[in-house]
């Protein structure tokens, strides 16, 4: 692929004692995660600049965004992860709605060999415990990984900030021969965050949280039918409960003249299937076909001094699209192009592309790669069917990207690699709100906005016998364009001026010493720059700064037995914010000082 790409691997994860993929994506270069405080606070992702929205997130091939494509990074955990990868650029023609600024896919783990069960315990700061146990194996023609975990934290405020998660997964693998294989995956999510902030970050709330679950299940099967044919269907299930209680009637409330509470389920059902046709001559044609069914259903309620109001919503549609993908290979130099062409029932057809490059150097260790695309981002629920107050516009389009970027990679041989990447992305038909429609009973969204980001990625690393070392550096560049109808220097789309929390410069470094055969330490470093954001606690709202900040990561694992047929046991010794900086990743909330933390595995078996 003549993308920027990048894999995290999950066995350096738990090495790290990194808990979220959220902690993951900080050390990659292009991204930007904002995190509202404390831990199971909502968590957003920019990549290259582009909305929060506009990455698609896939969990063993499921895609986990809610219409219209937000994510919550907040309780999306390692548990199990046996890699991460990240594809930046627009990648729609492949992967459809979501995919502006690039993907973000987490693979589980695939059992193979004896059986082999695991259990980890950590606790330390913030009244934090963790636990974890994992079982796992394949023999023959099945394999099988299973995975349990919870977590729970007091949090980082004086009071109702408690946080408590609970994640199971697991992937079964078999072959009825040697070209026809099926695999199911499966994952739960159970979450509840406790919250005592209001939309400006004051600690005012004592009862108020939000809860949520979320399964995904995919199901994939494929035969080779020859040594040019492979054929492969599938079926996706992605189901997510939410919401929010904050009640006046309870003792501990301290907002008592208003409530409220909601609830919303969320369902999404993709099936079809591909054919893969390969060539001697080095040509793969991909082509495939899926049709997707979307359903959301909400209730809310408030109270107030004036008495209870209630109200219920459901809405389904579907999409269904034809993709195709060729690539080519000769000697040195590979060719990729894809085309997708979309059918939804809310805004009609669309279609996305994506082209590139790549040539490589066998002599010198070069690689040269251009690339360009588009991708596409479907309206939200709200935006296209909302009623009430606010209307929603059923004539709304994708808000819609086209990428291009150019870099080259180098190897410098004793496993020394410097990757350079510069891109430039532009956004438009972006969907905005306007408080005063027209006229009573017109929509309030519309597609009027544009905005722009450019910039360069910069990658190495550098690996030897008991150390390997890697860094990121990001140059990011942000404009608004249009602002459409938003107005004032308070605005959070201001025309010429930055997009909110993106910072320009951020840098990231990682290092892994093995100190002895039983021993190793990791050390994560991170600088963020300043970025731009709003103090709503004013209005309007006052433009603000964020400061610049660095984080320092340490942690430390002992190999105290195993070996020789014995069960295995390592302890492991973490700090996060080992410098204990004060920063705010979104203005108002406080993120995480200083924490210390100390666990132990036991392995049996493998």
């Amino acid at each position: 692929m003549a993308a920027n790409t990048t894999v995290i691997e999950g066995e350096e994860l738990e090495r790290a004692g990194i808990e979220y993929v959220a902690d993951a994506l900080r050390f990659a270069s292009g991204l930007m995660v904002a995190r509202n405080g404390s831990f199971g606070a909502i968590t957003s992702l920019f990549l290259r600049g582009g909305e929060s929205d506009y990455v698609q997130v896939l969990v063993d091939g499921v895609r986990v965004n809610q219409p219209g494509g937000s994510f919550d990074f907040s309780s999306l955990t390692t548990d199990n992860v046996e890699r991460i990868e990240i594809v930046r650029g627009p990648a729609s023609a492949l992967y459809g709605s979501d995919a502006v600024s690039g993907v973000i896919q987490i693979f589980t783990r695939r059992g193979e060999g004896r059986p082999r069960g695991s259990l980890s315990f950590q606790g330390g700061s913030f009244g934090t415990s963790r636990w974890q146990g994992d079982l796992s194996g394949g023999t023959g023609g099945l394999s099988y990984a299973f995975s349990l975990g919870g977590n729970t934290t007091d949090g980082i405020l004086a009071f109702n900030n408690e946080y408590r998660q609970t994640t199971a997964s697991g992937r079964v693998q078999g072959y009825l021969d040697a070209d026809t294989d099926a695999t199911l995956a499966m994952r739960y999510n159970d979450s509840r965050f406790h919250y005592p902030t209001d939309g400006t970050g004051a600690v005012v709330d004592r009862n108020a949280y939000s809860f949520g679950d979320a399964l995904t299940v995919n199901i994939d099967a494929g035969r080779r039918w020859t040594d040019a044919l492979e054929t492969r269907l599938f079926v996706n299930i992605w189901e997510a409960d939410s919401g929010t209680d904050d009640q006046p009637d309870s003792p501990a409330d301290s907002l008592g003249f208003f409530g409220f509470k909601s609830l919303t389920d969320t369902r999404r059902v993709t099936a079809g299937g591909r054919v893969v046709w390969r060539t001697s001559a080095g040509t793969v044609l991909t082509a495939g076909y899926e049709e997707e069914r979307q359903a959301v259903r909400g209730f809310n309620q408030s109270f107030s001094q004036f008495g209870e109001s209630s109200g219920s919503s459901g809405n389904d549609w579907w999409n269904r699209a034809f993709h195709a993908q060729l690539s080519w290979v000769r000697d040195a130099l590979a060719l990729n192009a894809g085309l997708r062409a979309e059918d939804d029932e809310r805004f009609g057809a669309a279609a996305t592309w994506r082209t590139g490059a790549a040539w490589r150097s066998a002599s010198s260790g070069t690689r040269l790669r251009v690339s360009a695309g588009t991708g596409i981002k479907e309206p939200t629920f709200l935006e296209t069917f909302a009623t009430g107050f606010t209307t929603g516009n059923p004539d709304l389009t994708p808000e819609r990207s086209t990428s291009f970027e150019g870099g080259v990679d180098q190897e410098f041989g004793g496993g020394a690699t410097l990757s350079l990447t510069g891109f430039r992305q532009s956004y438009r038909d972006l969907i905005q709100y306007t408080g005063s429609p027209p006229a009573q009973g017109d929509p309030n969204f519309f597609n009027v906005a544009k905005a722009r980001s450019q910039g360069l990625e910069a990658e190495a690393s550098v690996e030897a016998s008991r150390l390997r070392l890697t860094g990121s550096y990001t140059y990011l560049d942000t404009q608004v364009q249009d602002a459409g109808f938003d107005e004032g220097p308070g605005a959070t789309f201001v025309a010429g001026a930055a997009l909110l929390r993106r910072p320009k410069h951020t840098i990231a470094a990682t290092a892994f010493y093995r100190v002895s055969s039983r021993v190793g330490v990791d050390l994560g470093l991170r600088r963020v720059g300043e970025r731009e954001d709003r103090d709503f606690s004013t209005f309007p709202a006052d433009p603000v700064t964020l400061s610049a900040y660095t984080v320092l990561d340490l942690s430390a694992s002992f190999d105290i037995a195993g070996g020789g047929g014995r069960p295995g046991l390592t302890l492991t010794v973490r700090a996060e914010n080992l410098l204990d900086s004060a920063y705010e990743e979104v203005w108002g909330f406080a993120a995480p000082g200083r924490g210390l933390y100390v666990g132990g595995r036991v392995v049996l078996g493998g």
